[in-house]
């Protein structure tokens, strides 16, 4: 049955270059055989007598951010020159052009090099370009962050995102546990990083309250 409706679909197809399309008589016998190509190529791969064959969702790992984009838990200016920055390289990453939402963010800091958001949102987009893992490139932008400004809470909150989102639970676990230990009680970002540090140690089979270790040196804190 599935030979009748790929023949009708062919002389729909004939007929539709020649008549409508209103093709020269020249290159009528051409056409014809691309199409003939097409239906050989059907007759020698195609299988239509199989049966359908479902293939189960798989489902994605843990992750423990949304959005990098998604409000900032509060943290980076919403206006000025490091947010004009930040939207143009957001923008890019959206769109897959992590490279040049990283540049992007390089020329923001040859104008404006002491500003801690643009050195959070230059690790953001390392660490999004090479491929969501906490780079020594990324590592070092959010070390550059945090010696702008050690009291800022961005650079080991996104650091430990990163770090998380890598794979590296324990080390993103140390990271994060500093940065809740120094966070006011009304801090606006101090419930979604309970929130996170919860579900991060319950990936790792710990207590709610298990004991930290001491972060690696090289991580912002």
């Amino acid at each position: 049955m599935i030979w009748l409706w790929v023949l009708l679909a062919a002389l729909l197809t004939i007929g539709g270059i020649f008549w409508l399309g209103k093709l020269p008589a020249a290159a009528r016998p051409l056409a014809g055989a691309a199409v003939m190509l097409g239906l050989a190529g059907y007759a020698l791969q195609g299988h239509p007598s199989l049966p359908g064959k479902p293939v189960a969702t798989i489902e994605e790992p843990e992750n423990f951010g949304k959005a990098l984009t998604d409000q900032r838990q509060g943290m980076s200016e919403r206006f000025g020159p490091a947010a004009q920055w930040l939207g143009m390289s957001d923008g890019f990453a959206r769109t897959g052009k992590t490279e040049l939402a990283a540049k992007t963010l390089e020329k923001g800091l040859e104008r404006y090099p002491d500003n801690v958001d643009l050195w959070v949102g230059l690790g953001n987009a390392l660490a999004q370009h090479g491929g969501g893992t906490m780079s020594p490139a990324a590592a070092l932008a959010f070390d550059e962050a945090a010696k702008r400004d050690p009291t800022h809470p961005a650079p080991p909150f996104f650091a430990g995102l990163a770090l998380a989102q890598g794979g590296d639970l324990k080390g993103a676990e140390a990271v994060w546990s500093q940065l809740l230990a120094r966070s006011p009680a009304d801090a606006p970002w101090r419930p979604d990083l309970e929130m996170r540090l919860a579900r991060l140690r319950d990936a790792r089979g710990l207590p709610a309250e298990a004991p930290v270790d001491v972060p690696p040196a090289d991580v912002p804190n």
